[in-house]
């Protein structure tokens, strides 16, 4: 399995008890709408699969997993701060009215000046916006998703319409 036949859920947190239990950060919405019995932890760079034993879901973005196998602190312990994935099969479909800013990631960037830039490998959030990330001529580049940017969003042909601010992409290009 690799990671692009994945989407993250979260990670692991914490220990809890010496019986192999650990907290999870979950944050993925409506997980515990999911029905899974294994998931996949990325154990530097690789998939690794395990087998649920049992996941108590506490709040919004909290839950206790028991994995089989994982029966003591020790082997617990090998997996804290790692993150947790699930099969894209398992990836409930979006309707049109649920797609986020953050779902542009694979889209193609068009700018008004500069045509287009190139596919989105990434958008992160930070406290006070969306950031996408894109390869232009071989250059991170990095620009803000927001309403003075975005001109138009074309979710069947999967392309976002944008008017970078003047000077943006010289600013990456320069050496």
């Amino acid at each position: 399995m690799k990671t692009e036949d994945c989407f993250r859920i979260g990670s692991i947190l914490k220990t809890k008890g010496l019986k192999g239990e650990m907290q999870i950060y979950v944050d993925f919405d409506d997980i515990e709408k999911i029905k899974f019995s294994s998931l996949f932890i990325d154990m530097a760079g690789k998939m690794i699969p395990y087998f649920v034993s049992s996941v108590k879901y506490l709040q919004k973005s909290q839950a206790y997993l028991n994995l089989e196998d994982v029966d003591t602190i020790e082997k617990a312990t090998m997996l804290v701060k790692k993150d947790l994935y699930l099969s894209n099969k398992l990836k409930p479909k979006k309707k049109k009215e649920e797609f986020t800013l953050k779902d542009v990631k694979g889209f193609v960037a068009v700018d008004e000046t500069h045509g287009e830039l190139g596919e989105i490998l990434d958008v992160v959030e930070y406290p006070q916006q969306l950031i996408a990330t894109l390869s232009y001529k071989n250059k991170e580049v990095l620009f803000p998703l927001n309403v003075e940017i975005i001109k138009g969003i074309d979710v069947e042909g999967s392309e976002l319409y944008i008017a970078l601010p003047d000077g943006l992409l010289d600013v990456y290009l320069e050496d």
